[in-house]
């Protein structure tokens, strides 16, 4: 079992949600943390946040699709704290539409997903995610650090209307684990850089609980626990799943028993 006490995480999307919800549970049980976010207010509010916690952490204006920016988020990491062993690709967005729009009274398509709105959750969703992992892996991997990569997944992987681009890019996450932990595997490393995900369903984050309250209250519905995932709740599996060293090349969905139904 490996433990939290002085090790080192590296979280991007790191000023909000989840990322944040992580952070402060990395140092409320001794660890130090390396934040990154595309909002320099965001990070500053949780760095003074988790300074006034007692805990260590570095920040870094980070865009996840820029590769000279995650080189420089690893690269900090081991300068400051000189190991990285838990990375957590945070950064991602929303940008919902349908894949075809037909118009009601001729049937006829009226409207389609743009290239820029699909390419743009692509490239944070996805591609930022493959630069972040790379760049610690790398960092881990030739600094001789133990520990485990964690993607962030979700029930939209399942395929959720809408949401092409999304779930397209969070099902990418789903099998990026088994992809990263057979390679490992070859060039012995498995036992050492672990790699998972994690799957949450609708999390208590402060912009979902901001949405309209009917909304709120049709997708609680379809929930059996009656509730939303507290983010709180993501950032203990992932603790687990770090410290259980038994655990590697899964999804693990967390999401209150929810199921997709036939219409997404």
């Amino acid at each position: 079992m490996l433990s939290i006490e002085n090790s080192v995480a590296v979280i991007t999307g790191g000023g909000s949600g989840i990322g944040e919800t992580i952070a402060k549970y990395w140092v409320q049980h001794q660890g130090k943390v390396v934040l990154g976010d595309v909002s320099q207010e965001s990070l500053k509010r949780v760095e003074d946040a988790i300074q006034a916690m007692g805990g260590e952490v570095v920040t870094m204006t980070c865009d996840v699709t820029s590769e000279a920016d995650c080189n420089a988020l690893a690269t900090l990491a081991m300068e400051k704290f000189g190991a990285i062993n838990l990375v957590v690709p945070c950064a991602g967005i929303i940008n919902d539409g349908l894949f075809v729009a037909t118009d009601r009274e001729t049937g006829k398509v009226s409207g389609k997903m743009t290239l820029a709105q699909f390419q743009k959750v692509v490239d944070i969703n996805l591609t930022g995610v493959f630069l972040t992992i790379r760049e610690c892996a790398e960092q881990m991997i030739n600094g001789g650090c133990k520990g485990l990569i964690c993607l962030i997944s979700s029930t939209g992987s399942l395929g959720t209307a809408g949401q092409i681009n999304y779930s397209s890019t969070k099902a990418a996450m789903s099998v990026i684990p088994k992809v990263i932990t057979a390679e490992f595997f070859r060039k012995k490393l498995a036992d050492k850089i672990r790699c998972v995900a994690v799957a949450p369903g609708y999390v208590g984050t402060e912009m979902v609980r901001g949405m309209n309250q009917k909304a709120l209250d049709r997708i609680i519905e379809n929930v059996p626990i009656n509730r939303l995932i507290e983010p709180e709740e993501v950032a203990s599996l992932i603790g687990e799943l770090y410290r259980n060293e038994a655990v590697a090349g899964e999804t693990y969905f967390l999401h209150g028993g929810l199921r997709l139904g036939s219409k997404g």
